[in-house]
């Protein structure tokens, strides 16, 4: 048995840090309650058939009014620390309108955020995951830079100086490729806008140039009295050539990679620029379509030397791995597009981390989500027990063998919910959630309590020790 195939038997680092993470959207409900304001996701689920149960987060998993249910299981779980989001429109209701900030909204934050220091539990907050207040999609949303980054500025002042006394750990964007390429690329996320030539490449451009402009923010304002960190999250496959003796396969594994997670990661961690080898692509494709320039945004001189260097750590959310071949027709941006959760691969991990220590001189990464789903919700979960142990051993192996820089391990997700456009049809939770009971029930899994004892025993100690 090779070192890739046996399981090893190690501890992870002692400051290594265990979380469990949610976002607003997709637990909190209450959309209607404390004056919150409309999102494009809200928006997306008035056309029922834009999800695939035809359900909405009108209630879910109902944190709105059950936090303090989620703070106890929270401190039963162990973690150092909860991953959870602030929802935009219920912080600024109106941010191209009267731009006021809700009292309520405020206040249900820091009861949050309260409660989890109370038990001893660090608050990771994620400024945007996927809710875009409406208004601001009225006017163009992630396609129009100058009301996106300056009402994006505006909301991350407010929660910086409202909750950054405590919070130390803030991510500014989860999941940008997702953000440009489903909601204004193929448009099947929200606010499903259907610009893959064109606004893809324009909603990532604008995307970056936000997070630069709060990570300075933050930098320049807030950091010396607060001293917190303020990263960006990222996602992508781990791609591996369909051949691995076919040099066009490789190759391709390069372009799949460099599109996916050098997109958002070579500009902010190497040179304020997009990879060559995009520029290149989509240069080369632009002309053959004809046009004057490339569909590819340009950055200024300056813009570049603002963006490098914009992220404390680099978050990164891992599910699957994908076999790549050569391009045929495909546009390169649809190399992730459409795959959501698939295959269990939990060598893609250690895969995928040697990769980023290897192109981004050994940055420090933060994983900020790995998970597993099914479509029962059932708490005799066996498959994502196995899910979980034999992705962290993977995980600690990339740590104690490869040296990979890895600070932080995420489990996605505390609870059953909105699972975006497969509605309730499929369950990520370390807890069940009864969606069919007023009361929401919440029952822990199996994989709640091993994923406790993983915490407990900071990895898988020696059977002897």
């Amino acid at each position: 048995m090779n070192e890739e195939d046996s399981f090893l038997y190690d501890t992870f680092p002692q400051e290594f840090l265990w979380g469990v993470a949610t976002s607003a959207f997709q637990c909190e409900g209450g959309t209607k309650a404390g004056g919150r304001g409309v999102s494009i996701w809200d928006t997306f689920c008035l056309d029922p058939s834009n999800i695939l149960d035809k359900s909405n987060a009108d209630v879910t998993s109902d944190s709105y009014h059950k936090y303090q249910e989620d703070i106890k299981l929270i401190k039963e779980l162990g973690v150092n620390f909860y991953r959870f989001s602030i929802s935009w429109a219920r912080i600024i209701p109106d941010p191209t309108g009267s731009g006021e900030v809700n009292s309520a909204g405020v206040q249900y934050y820091n009861n949050l955020i309260d409660g989890l220091l109370a038990i001893g539990v660090m608050p990771l907050v994620t400024l945007y995951h996927f809710d875009l207040p409406q208004t601001i999609e009225d006017k163009g949303g992630f396609l129009n830079e100058s009301v996106l980054v300056d009402c994006f500025k505006k909301y991350a002042d407010v929660c910086f100086s409202e909750f950054g006394d405590r919070v130390k750990y803030w991510i500014t964007f989860n999941e940008p490729k997702e953000i440009a390429t489903l909601g204004y690329g193929n448009g099947c996320l929200a606010p499903g806008i259907k610009s893959p030539f064109d606004g893809v490449y324009q909603a990532a451009h604008n995307l970056i140039k936000a997070h630069a402009s709060v990570w300075h923010l933050y930098d320049h304002s807030y950091r010396n009295s607060q001293n917190g960190k303020i990263f960006i999250s990222l996602s992508s496959n781990f791609f591996m050539p369909k051949d691995a003796n076919c040099p066009e396969d490789v190759e391709a594994v390069e372009l799949a990679h460099q599109f996916s997670i050098g997109w958002f990661a070579h500009p902010i961690f190497i040179d304020g620029d997009y990879p060559p080898i995009m520029k290149n692509k989509i240069a080369e494709i632009s002309k053959i379509e004809g046009r004057e320039k490339s569909r590819l945004p340009e950055f200024t001189e300056e813009e570049k030397k603002f963006i490098k260097g914009t992220s404390d750590f680099l978050g990164y959310n891992y599910y699957t791995s994908r076999l790549v071949s050569v391009p045929d027709s495909d546009m390169p941006t649809d190399i992730d597009m459409s795959l959501f959760f698939l295959y269990v691969v939990p060598q893609g991990i250690r895969g995928i981390l040697n990769w980023l220590k290897n192109e981004y001189n050994s940055v420090a990464v933060f994983m900020t989500e790995n998970g597993f789903s099914d479509s029962s919700g059932t708490v005799d979960d066996p498959e994502r027990v196995q899910f979980f142990k034999s992705h962290i051993n993977e995980l600690l192996k990339a740590v104690k063998i490869d040296g990979c820089n890895v600070v932080a391990y995420t489990a996605w997700t505390l609870l059953d919910n909105f699972e975006w456009i497969f509605g309730y049809t499929c369950r990520f939770g370390l807890v069940s959630v009864d969606f069919d009971t007023e009361e929401k029930c919440r029952t822990p899994k199996k994989s709640f309590y091993f994923y406790s004892k993983v915490i407990k025993d900071n990895g898988f100690p020696a059977i002897s020790e």
